[in-house]
């Protein structure tokens, strides 16, 4: 299917190929559009921030230029630089409002059937492409009578309606408007349909004109004439309320409005506008002051989008899916009409034609539709570039790669390298590590959007990008599959993958609870499961790595190394200066994230592990109670380690950002050893002091555990870490967060079962 895509690094704005989703996920619908709306105020402003030079978005974006700049005190420069680079060079979708038919319903969405007619909205969800996939609360049946082109203004009408609805409008009140583009057209018809006195303002006659023809009682093209109506029709009272609606970073129209207004008047700002309150008139008038958000309740809350949770209607009577149903509601009865407000249509096909008339301006437009004649190409792969041989790879007619199982083989010729999941961590780290290295062959990459797997196979050279991760587990010519997607879906991929006869290196976590622990266990150790001899046999010959990357740190070995011949127990601690992360951030969520302890905690387990070569066998945590963390967030742990060394860890997210984020001091034998954020390392023995130093950048080991798996592949074995102690890092999380629940010590009894506590939700193990 195609798409348009804006980079933010070159500019480029691209109608490009990307594979169809495989089909609808939990919660969503996969709808075929029909029409799509181009939001010509806000994708403007997104054209023109892209097509600006670096100093230019820096100026455009101060607030991230302070995010880099902390990031490099911190990480140092090249650590920033490549961090805001692989940021900038992510392809956005464009695009948020659209109409279609439903092609699939995904798992637990009730209401909709293949066939229905509805309208969408959403960013990054109803973009310009022609199949999306849409959460349910953001997917709404089409009205008989309404067509799709009017449908497609949803997210439009819904932004419209929730800007009236945050005026508290009643019937016979007066209400300005300012700024009639697209917002304003249909927010004049609104407050007519409700019996409001409308007054219209834009600088634009066409579009003043406009406004007059369709619910406005009297319109204005500056702000004398627009002040001198509004004293006349009101009495010389002022307005009841104030919405604006135009697009400008001037203070200007927030300074009229407040001029405009009667005393304890309301003021709602939904357009991209100043703010900075002029305060005497705000306070002669005791006026209010209300900033639109979107169209409505819900939509910036991933409970609502991702997990369908509506708002019970008795708390929340409008929320951004009844908004848009009422407002084709009011297309239905013929209350609102957007027709008139259609001054361009292309062919999807031509859609870049569509954003040059835009931006070039040269000749005046309101509504720019774009339309979707064509059948769509439904295909889930999409062929890239030629192999090796010359091949378009072994695709079917309809693209899908062959699927023959294969046991993977890397002692000759290229390694055959397939991705599932490519975000930010694949793109702007792992990546450029693998893309350094020689004797690799960029097979296939998997996504479930399709959109970052066709910009990471572009970037990276892969020969074909999907939105069906079987391809890559099926495809005889990967042998070494990479697994980065969310922390939920590790265990079961690496699961499969090993079963499939692969190679895996996998990001961490290796799973989030004791079910997925246990199905992992038997696919490592194959048909005998659980009650097989050792969890460090593979019957498949398959090598597993889990991205514990700290260990193989240059700092980390160097110091290991050190204290090589110290007889005694160790004590390590690690401080981690995590900072906050947001309470809705997809980390936190139990099935997605694990949470942080699971999620990034067990990299200092897994690194403690390594400096005192030992495994947990106790944990004991504590959590620092403070209003606005998760319990989580701010933690205090220790470990006894089987050898009699005891680690502890302080990871908090109170700090502030420009101190280093990590910090590792080991003592022993009369030795004293400290890594300083993985840009410096001393050891201290003997009143003898040694220092090894990187200037430029943090170094935590993704290259070396990269090339140490890459190593351990084409010699035959065996895996660089021990099975073993990823499963014993795994457990000693689980009993992080069951000490913290219990608030006394927890004992890791052992490897060979996992199990639910029944009734209590809570893990142990049982030895």
């Amino acid at each position: 299917m195609k798409q348009i895509v804006q980079n933010y690094k070159t500019g480029a704005l691209q109608l490009t190929d990307v594979p169809t989703p495989a089909r609808a996920r939990q919660g969503q619908v996969l709808v075929r559009t029909m029409a799509s709306l181009v939001s010509v105020g806000t994708e403007k402003s997104m054209l023109e921030l892209a097509r600006k030079s670096l100093l230019g978005k820096a100026m455009a974006r101060p607030d991230l230029v302070r995010q880099v700049i902390a990031k490099a005190q911190a990480e140092g420069i090249l650590e920033a630089w490549r961090q805001a680079m692989g940021r900038l060079d992510t392809p956005v979708p464009l695009g948020y409002s659209s109409a279609g038919v439903v092609i699939d319903v995904g798992p637990g969405v009730q209401g909709f059937a293949v066939g229905d007619r509805v309208a969408c909205a959403g960013s990054g969800y109803a973009g310009h492409a022609e199949v999306v996939s849409i959460p349910a609360n953001l997917c709404v049946k089409i009205p008989e009578g309404v067509d799709f082109e009017s449908a497609a203004f949803v997210a439009l009408g819904g932004i419209a309606l929730e800007a009236v609805r945050m005026a508290r409008v009643s019937l016979g009140e007066t209400v300005v408007v300012i700024g009639l583009g697209l917002l304003g057209q249909i927010a004049v018809q609104l407050l007519n349909a409700a019996g409001c006195h409308v007054i219209g303002m834009d600088i634009h006659p066409r579009k003043a004109e406009m406004a007059l023809q369709h619910g406005a009682e009297a319109v204005a093209t500056d702000y004398s004439v627009l002040s001198a109506l509004c004293r006349q029709r009101t009495g010389h009272q002022g307005a009841d309320a104030v919405i604006i609606l135009a697009a400008t970073p001037s203070n200007e129209p927030l300074e009229r409005a407040a001029e405009l207004c009667r005393e304890r008047g309301r003021i709602v700002a939904a357009g991209l506008v100043g703010l900075q309150i002029p305060r005497k008139p705000f306070y002669d008038k005791e006026l209010e002051l209300v900033v639109s958000r979107a169209w409505g309740p819900g939509l910036y809350d991933p409970h609502y989008t991702e997990k369908g949770l509506d708002y019970p209607l008795a708390y929340a009577r409008w929320t951004a899916r009844r908004n848009m149903e009422e407002f084709l509601a009011q297309l239905a009865k013929g209350a609102v009409r957007v027709d008139h407000l259609i001054t361009h249509r292309f062919p999807f096909d031509r859609a870049p034609e569509a954003y040059e008339l835009i931006l070039e301006g040269k000749e005046p437009y309101i509504g720019v539709l774009l339309t979707y004649e064509r059948e769509p190409d439904l295909s889930r792969t999409v062929v890239v570039k030629r192999n090796q041989r010359g091949q378009r790879g072994q695709e079917s007619q309809r693209g899908q790669i062959s699927s023959v199982p294969s046991v993977p083989s890397a002692l000759s010729g290229p390694l055959g390298v397939g991705l599932i999941g490519a975000g930010q961590f694949a793109a702007g780290t792992l990546l450029p590590i693998l893309k350094g290295l020689k004797g690799l062959r960029f097979r296939g990459v998997a996504t479930a959007t399709g959109l970052s797997a066709r910009h990471v196979a572009d970037k990276f050279g892969f020969e074909y990008c999907t939105t069906d991760y079987h391809e890559i587990l099926k495809d005889p010519e990967i042998a070494l599959v990479f697994i980065l997607t969310r922390h939920g879906a590790h265990a079961p991929l690496v699961a499969e993958a090993l079963r499939a006869g692969k190679h895996v290196f996998v990001e961490k976590p290796l799973a989030l609870n004791p079910e997925q622990l246990r199905e992992l266990v038997r696919a490592y150790k194959g048909p005998e499961g659980l009650d097989g001899p050792s969890v460090s046999s593979v019957p498949s010959g398959s090598l597993l790595m889990v991205g514990f990357n700290r260990r193989f740190s240059p700092f980390a070995k160097w110091l290991k190394e050190r204290f090589a011949d110290i007889p005694e127990p160790l004590a390590v601690h690690c401080t981690v200066n995590a900072g906050p992360v947001p309470p809705d951030h997809w980390v936190h969520d139990p099935e997605q994230g694990g949470g942080r302890i699971i999620g990034e905690v067990c990299h200092f387990v897994d690194l403690i592990q390594y400096l005192t070569g030992s495994l947990p066998v106790r944990v004991y945590a504590e959590t620092l109670t403070s209003r606005g963390y998760k319990p989580s967030d701010n933690v205090v742990i220790t470990l006894k380690m089987a050898n009699g060394a005891i680690g502890s860890i302080t990871y908090v997210a109170g700090g502030d950002k420009r101190y280093p984020r990590e910090r590792v001091e080991v003592f022993g034998g009369g030795a004293v050893g400290v890594i300083e954020n993985f840009k410096a390392a001393t050891f201290i023995r003997g009143g003898r002091k040694m220092r090894i130093r990187n200037w430029l950048s943090v170094d935590r080991g993704h290259r070396g555990e990269v090339e140490a798996l890459l190593s351990a592949i084409r010699a035959g074995g065996p895996a660089p870490v021990a099975f073993e102690e990823y499963v014993y890092t795994t457990l000693a999380t689980f009993a992080i967060e069951e000490s913290l629940r219990k608030g006394t010590p927890v004992r890791i009894k052992g490897l060979e079962e996992t199990e639910e506590t029944e009734g209590t939700g809570e893990a142990k193990s049982v030895g």
